[in-house]
């Protein structure tokens, strides 16, 4: 049986040059960061999210299961001169410690009985941005596993411990084939 290190090493591997690309919330919310502070892109992937970013000037970690995903981001940063902390990392066996980062980015990548670890790693003031798939899809993309997918409005109460500054989740309503469909995003703030 293939363990989750080998499972997304085969994703990767397979995703080998495909461009990197930044979640919606932290696109669209960017406005919302630090000039200056430490953040961590949490499960990064190939760390579309850590180069952007680092683009703004942020020190960044990047943490994933996958070496095949931390070298592929390993090289698209020195491709682009960034220096990114990028390491190999099961987050679920090693969390972060408390109160160290300003910023803590989570896209695609959703364990439930984490939430109250990723709050606690934030320093007062710090920031969290947060999307995922959810149940209520329009369309078939994302997991299909209902572990893996957003009840109505779970963001807001995994972390109900933070302000909200942003959440948007359209979910079904009105007009399917337009507006940002079959994800939750969360920018929450620690007090």
């Amino acid at each position: 049986m293939m363990d989750a290190q080998q499972k997304w090493d085969a994703i990767y591997s397979k995703r080998y040059d495909e461009k990197p690309g930044v979640s919606m919330v932290l696109e669209q919310n960017q406005h919302l960061l630090p000039k200056t502070g430490l953040a961590l892109d949490l499960a990064c992937g190939v760390g579309g999210n850590s180069l952007f970013l680092a683009e703004k000037d942020l020190k960044v970690e990047s943490w994933d299961i996958s070496s095949v995903a931390i070298e592929q981001l390993k090289i698209n940063a020195g491709k682009v001169s960034l220096d990114i902390h990028a390491q190999q990392r099961d987050v679920i066996a090693e969390p972060p410690a408390p109160a160290v980062y300003d910023v803590i980015v989570v896209s695609h990548f959703l364990v439930r009985d984490m939430a109250p670890v990723i709050a606690d790693a934030l320093k007062s003031g710090g920031l969290l941005f947060y999307q995922t798939f959810c149940r209520n899809k329009v369309n078939e993309i994302g997991p299909n596993n209902p572990d893996f997918l957003l009840d109505d409005n779970e963001l807001l109460h995994m972390f109900s411990s933070l302000n909200v500054r942003v959440y948007r989740e359209e979910s079904v309503l009105g007009q399917l084939e337009s507006g940002w469909r079959d994800q939750a995003m969360l920018v929450a703030e620690k007090a």
